[in-house]
């Protein structure tokens, strides 16, 4: 019998690899996967305790008996590899990454490997620069692989979550008991219920709910990246008054997506409700009357909306469209779109929508369009945020802290080749490969020769 579960394993392992350089998804399948890929039965291994199996990296764990020591380092002995820079990879380096090391995984939500990339630099007027690997996404704490949690909050910015309960699991349910079901609404499996069974993912539009299904209930389809929604209260922080208020946004990537960007964008295509979905952890950042005031307008209220105008009339959509880099406003709608600036389609959730949004979701450049004015399409917050990690503080997706992006043409680093490109406010401690990573490898021709925030790809100011 073990001969028998050690080769079903070996064909389980071959299957999910063989399934993400296709479909890009095969283990989880829009829910619940198989029990022992996650969990151990009776908390050993071969006959062998997890936790006492030698210290190696993967497979050590025992609390609620995962095959990690807790829930993020059970995520990631799939989800992390030093090796293989493609698929389902999030984290690129499991042990301490060498100086230099450039992140593998150019996923949408962004390589977790950042977050153990602390640098400094000297700027160009002399003064010291620090750029803390803990301030470049979601420190989820995953023992097994060195990440653990932020050391300066105790709580998530604008919310009550813990950061030290912060895993894979606090977003993602581990579960997927978050459906969307054939009445294209999203439901949630619960005691009691009557849902339709998953028959396959619903991140990519290939699978679409049907009207089949035992019971009347017909059968459904995953929600995006298994995002939970409301009501969802993962074990970490039970009782703590924390279960989510939001749904699962509404959203398709392509099935390949872990790829440069030198050439095409990987293009995620998001309907609606995502920076709600942020807001169960974020809250005051989106609430306008936070004493504080730290909300940019996102989501799917009337400030965030790319219809917006200025004092001229012109809308953000237009000045998206417009924009092709600083000093060159002469873009059009049709090819106007970037993955460095993405924007939600303002697309509620019903039957018509989920197959037009499927269609955006591609990475063979086939969809460049830009935002159509007057529908109403909305900044969110991953318009500047990756949702895991990147190379920059508080997760953004460029360097929000100096002037110029490029200078000279070229990318900014301590190896460059000019003086002002070593400057540590540009670079911050980064290598060109470095920098050019957190660009997924766009080439810096592709920019102004001084470049500067993308920010302006929505305002318009340089």
């Amino acid at each position: 019998m073990k001969g028998l579960k050690a080769s079903l394993v070996i064909i389980a392992v071959a299957v999910l690899a063989l399934g993400f350089a296709g479909s890009a998804y095969a283990y989880h399948d829009g829910g619940v996967a198989y029990c022992e890929g996650c969990h151990t039965m009776h908390n050993s291994l071969h006959n062998t305790a997890v936790s006492t199996t030698g210290g190696a990296v993967q497979f050590n764990g025992h609390t609620y008996l995962l095959k990690g020591s807790d829930q993020s380092s059970t995520c990631l002995n799939c989800h992390a590899s030093n090796t293989s820079f493609s698929g389902y990879h999030i984290l690129s380096s499991t042990g301490t990454p060498a100086a230099g090391f450039v992140p593998g995984d150019m996923t949408p939500g962004g390589d977790f490997s950042w977050l153990k990339l602390t640098t400094s630099a000297t700027t160009s007027y002399g003064s010291p620069v620090s750029n803390p690997g803990n301030f470049h996404g979601h420190n989820i704490v995953a023992a097994d692989f060195g990440l653990t949690a932020q050391s300066a909050y105790t709580t998530a910015p604008g919310g009550t979550y813990p950061v030290a309960n912060l895993y894979c699991s606090s977003c993602h349910d581990p579960h997927g008991k978050y459906r969307i079901n054939s009445s294209y609404q999203s439901v949630v499996s619960a005691i009691g219920t009557n849902v339709g069974p998953i028959i396959g993912s619903g991140s990519y539009g290939t699978e679409l709910p049907t009207t089949n299904g035992n019971g009347g209930a017909g059968e459904a389809v995953g929600v995006y990246r298994l995002l939970a929604g409301v009501g969802y209260e993962p074990d970490s922080v039970a009782g703590m008054g924390l279960a989510f208020t939001n749904p699962s946004p509404f959203a398709f990537a392509p099935s390949t997506y872990n790829r440069s960007e030198a050439t095409t964008d990987t293009r995620v295509a998001y309907g609606s409700g995502m920076s709600e979905w942020c807001a169960n952890c974020h809250t005051q950042i989106h609430n306008p009357n936070y004493p504080t005031t730290l909300e940019h307008p996102t989501g799917n209220d009337a400030a965030a909306s790319l219809d917006n105008t200025d004092a001229n009339g012109v809308s953000i959509a237009q000045k998206y469209n417009a924009y092709v880099y600083s000093g060159n406003l002469t873009g059009t709608q049709a090819t106007s779109y970037t993955s460095m600036v993405p924007y939600e389609e303002n697309l509620t959730l019903n039957q018509t929508n989920y197959a037009a949004l499927a269609a955006d979701a591609v990475n063979d450049g086939s969809k460049t369009q830009g935002p159509t004015p007057g529908n109403n399409t909305n900044v969110m917050c991953l318009s500047c945020h990756r949702a895991h990690a990147s190379a920059w503080p508080q997760s953004t997706r460029w360097n929000t802290g100096a002037e110029f992006l490029t200078l000279g043409g070229i990318y900014p680093g301590i190896d460059a080749a000019t003086t002002e490109a070593q400057g540590g406010q540009y670079n911050m401690g980064y290598t060109q490969a470095q920098v050019q990573r957190s660009f997924y490898e766009r080439p810096a021709t592709i920019y102004a020769t001084y470049q500067r925030q993308l920010c302006n790809k929505c305002h318009a100011k340089d």
